[in-house]
Order: C-alpha cells, then structure tokens, then sequence
C-alpha cells in the first residue's frame, strides 16, 4: 500500500468513523464504563490531559462572542468585534474558548481566527462519531491585549467540504472572557497547581500582524520584540507528513532533495535573525488511522502553539523609523510545494521613558545549517537523517534606563531513522527533533531545552488489517536566573500513546476496529504541579487519574 494511501489524512480510509476540555478528570463523575469489544457508532468527546487555563478569581469579568459559524465550504466568517463594557482598559487574563459539535462523517479539518488581522488561535477539528461529538479549546490570549483593545475586523475559517460522504458540519463558538485588572492580585486569587498566571510584564504593548508584504516599520522607541509564528504543515499532500519525506531518488510516495529537514527561519532585510524546530503535529486523521485520535488527539493538534524567536537584538536596527522587510520562510520544503502556512505576529515592548531608542547590532554568528539524508536500498528501504543549525545574535538599546544588551543562541538538532519494505509496507519512523535556546538579556538569562519525539510504525497484515502503533513526545525543560535570586524554573513532559488496528477497503460498519490511546501531562515547576493521566479504549475513558 503507498503511503500516500496509507498516510494522507484525505484518504478515503481516514472516513472510517466519524480538544481540548477543560472540566474534571473523568473519575471524579463517578465509575468509568467498561470499553466495547470493538469502536461503535459512537465514543467519548474528544479531551486532553493538559492544564485548564488560569482564570483569576475575585476580580470582574465579561464575555464577548466573537464568532459563531458554521462551516460547509471553505467561505470564512467575518464579523466585527467590541471590547467589552464593564471590565475596564486593561485586563489581568483574556481567556478565548471554541465549542464546537460536528456529527456524521467528516475529515480533520485546519482553521484559524484572526482579529484585526491578528492570529489569535490556530487550530485542528476531530474525526465525529456518527451519533456527534462536541468538544471545546481554552487559550491564554492576554498577550493580544493591545489588538482587543479596540474595535476590529474578525475573519474565521475552518475550511470544510459537506456532500453527500463527508456530512459533518462544523459548528462553533467563540467567545473571549476578560477580567479586569486591579490594582494589585486580588484577594484570595492563587494560582492553582499546575496553572500559569499571566504576567504582566510578558503582555506587549503593541502587537503588529506581519502582511504578505513582510514590510515592518515599528516604533522608534521599541526595546523589545519577538515574532511568533504559527507554523503547520497540512494540506493532505507530502507537507502535512514533512518528518517522513525521504531524499529524491528513493521509492517513497514523498521525496524532498535534502529528504525530512525543516527548520523555521526569520529574516530581517535579508539577514538571518532567528531559527527554530517546527513541532511535527500529528492531525487527527494522522498516520492513516483515525482511531487513535477520536478521543486523545495528539499533542498540540487542537491549540497549535507558535514557535516564538527573539528579534531583540535587532531592534536598534529597526528603530530608525523605516520600513524594513521581515520575511519567514520555512527551510527544506521543495521548490513550488504548496502545504505550509507561516502567519506570523511582531509583540512589541516599548520604553515609554524615551521617543528615540537606539542601538545596534553587535554580533551575528551564524553555524549554517549542515545535514545528510543517506538513502539504503534493499528489501527494508531505510533513510537516516542528521542535520544541526546554531545561529547566535547580540545587539543593545539604549532605553531610558540605560543600555540593555540582549544576546539569543539557538541550536536545533534533528536525527530520524525510517524504515519501510515494499508498498511502504511496513512503515516505521523513529526521530527526535532537539530545540535548545539561551537568551540573555539585563542580567537575566532564560535557558530552554525543548524535545520533540516520534516513534511509530504502520503494517498491514493478514486480511487487510492496517495497524498502527504510535508514541510522541513534547518535553521542554525552562530555567531563567537573574541575579542572586532563587531560579524560576518548569518542566513538560506531554507523552501521548496509541495503539489501534482495523479492516481496510471495507464499508465502515464492518472494519472491527480496536484502538486503546493515552496521554500523560506532567508539569512541574517553581509554580507548582499538574500531573494527569488519561486512558481509553475503544473510545471509553477507561482511566482518568490526577496527582498534583
């Protein structure tokens, strides 16, 4: 079977049935059901092991709906929106939340929501069971304070197509809760074990959305800035499955001159200013098997989290009250291959003290990017990647409380081992991509280690039956420092399982599939504790365990 039949989640295979929820564990509603036999007409709504997001509490808050839609068609929603009354100028957290329901048969489907040309929340929908699903997204969006501040344009798109196959409409809210911010904490509000508080130093003042143009003139007196960019693979086409593509030549579906490589880079007027590992998403109708995703999906497959890159020590540069180009480009993607989008925001810091910051770059050391993708032919085709990339940056303003230097190394690691036999049967991939960063910036140095992992293979055996076995991981470790203070430090490690089998080439009521999947979510810190484990089986929760 090609793996682009086996993989792509357009294949007709991915139909073969048919979040984030942020209420209680499972357990605490009393005794968990025992699973079926085999996957029904219907399973538990979809829901993840991470941490409810921090509301605080004792302070006033209002909501605001900012979109409801439902989408057939690839037709985007727009619609206005107005900060809201009652809740003041300034808020201590803006919690956006999407519930959604979508019944019958339907494929994973990519959205968006923009406001004010801003990209608040990039996201995945569920495969539905035919009876329906519902599920709902929390994120943090306090740091798109200054873009909620005022009357915008709000566009929504999660592109969709509903005939008489694919039946499900894709129904959703959105709405945003503020809540005011008083003069200080409000009594009684603690942050719960396991939640992040925002803080208010980490809220730009300003948030500019980088058009297609790539053309930026920021204020003169910016100090700092960061771009966060959401970057995905999908599409349905070899893009949406980058990490398995092999080099040109190979008898594999999927074929990339430098073979699996990607990296995320920004330019600045043409000058590299900062890279990063993009996260290998798995949607879910990933690696051709719905069933392992119906109920846990992947990690970050519902709140697509941008990779953010420290453009500080460039901001002396970009001061001086021109326009300047800002591109993103996504290294290793073939010539012409359409499948990744890069929407990218500029967060803005500025010093109220000074009209004019200047400064400089000071420093620019660029590694360049080495890497080999070796091709091994024989009856088990195998491809072994390497490659590094480790650019380091430094530059200083002069603020109004005199001059900061900021420096920013970051180093990024891939290596994968794939392995696949004829008709890509079996097929097997085992990669880590590494992400290490130190910023350095007033004293103050912040250092993360972040780790993404992937091991899995895909067989059809006898009488058709495609199984899939399937581990990844999202792990980051974060310390900062400064001074002779006590370190703030956390650490991730968000492990997901699965396991799940069925009948290939069979209408859906006959393909007895069985699929058990699990999440483990465990975040310690400075801040305190979430550990949560979520079990399932044939689409029952079948665990559901805290200890934090």
């Amino acid at each position: 079977m090609r793996r682009r039949a086996v993989m792509s989640t357009l294949s007709a295979l991915a139909l073969a049935a048919g979040a984030l929820l942020t209420g209680p564990p499972a357990a605490t509603a009393g005794r968990l059901p025992q699973p079926p036999a085999e996957f029904g007409t219907d399973w538990h709504d979809p829901l993840t092991a991470a941490p409810p997001v921090h509301r605080p509490r004792g302070v006033p808050s209002c909501e605001v709906t900012v979109a409801r839609a439902q989408f057939r068609d690839f037709t985007p929603y727009r619609g206005a929106y107005t900060p809201p009354e009652g809740c003041g100028d300034r808020w201590s957290a803006v919690v956006l939340r999407l519930d959604g329901r979508v019944r019958g048969r339907q494929y994973d489907r990519l959205g968006h929501l923009a406001v004010g040309g801003v990209e608040v929340l990039r996201t995945s929908t569920p495969q539905p069971s035919p009876d329906g699903i519902a599920w709902s997204v929390e994120k943090d969006v306090t740091r798109y304070s200054d873009t909620l501040s005022r009357p915008q344009p709000v566009e929504m798109l999660i592109g969709n197509v509903v005939d008489d196959t694919h039946t499900g409409v894709i129904d959703v809210t959105v709405t945003l809760t503020f809540y005011a911010a008083p003069g200080r904490a409000a009594p009684g509000d603690r942050t719960a074990p396991g939640r992040t508080a925002p803080d208010p130093a980490a809220t730009p003042e300003l948030v500019l959305p980088l058009g297609d143009g790539g053309s930026v003139t920021t204020p003169r007196n910016t100090e700092r800035i960061l771009a966060e960019v959401y970057a995905t693979g999908s599409g349905g086409g070899c893009e949406e499955y980058w990490y398995l593509t092999v080099p040109t030549g190979a008898p594999y579906g999927c074929t990339a001159e430098g073979g699996p490589h990607r990296e995320v880079r920004v330019s600045v007027d043409g000058r590299l200013a900062g890279i990063a590992a993009p996260f290998p998403t798995v949607w879910t109708g990933g690696w051709s098997n719905p069933f392992l995703w119906y109920v846990v999906p992947g990690p970050r497959a519902f709140d697509v989290q941008p990779v953010v890159l420290d453009l500080t020590p460039f901001a002396g540069l970009l001061n001086d009250g021109r326009p300047h180009r800002v591109e993103v480009t996504v290294a290793g993607v073939p010539a012409g291959r359409p499948g990744w989008s890069t929407p990218t925001n500029l967060l803005l810091w500025r010093d109220e003290g000074r009209a004019v910051v200047t400064g400089a770059l000071t420093r620019h050391e660029d590694g360049g990017a080495t890497g080999t993708s070796r091709h091994t032919p024989g009856a088990e085709h195998r491809v072994d990647t390497a490659a590094a990339h480790r650019l380091t940056v430094a530059g200083h303003v002069d603020t109004s409380r005199g001059r900061t230097a900021t420096t920013v190394t970051r180093a990024l690691t891939h290596t994968s081992v794939h392995r696949w036999g004829a008709d890509e049967n079996p097929d097997a991939l085992d990669a880590t991509w590494s992400d290490h960063e130190t910023v350095t910036a007033g004293g103050a140095t912040t250092r993360t280690r972040r780790t993404y992992t992937m091991d899995g293979t895909t067989t059809v055996g006898a009488g058709d039956r495609l199984r899939t076995v399937l581990t990844l991981g999202d792990h980051a470790h974060t310390v900062a420092t400064r001074g002779g203070r006590p370190p703030t430090w956390s650490r991730l490690d968000d492990t997901y399982t699965g396991d799940a089998t069925y009948t290939t080439g069979v209408p859906r009521d006959q393909r007895h599939a069985v699929g058990s999947s699990a999440e483990h979510y465990r975040l310690r810190g400075s801040a305190g504790c979430h550990d949560r484990l979520v079990r399932t089986a044939q689409g029952v929760v079948t665990e559901d365990r805290t200890r934090c």
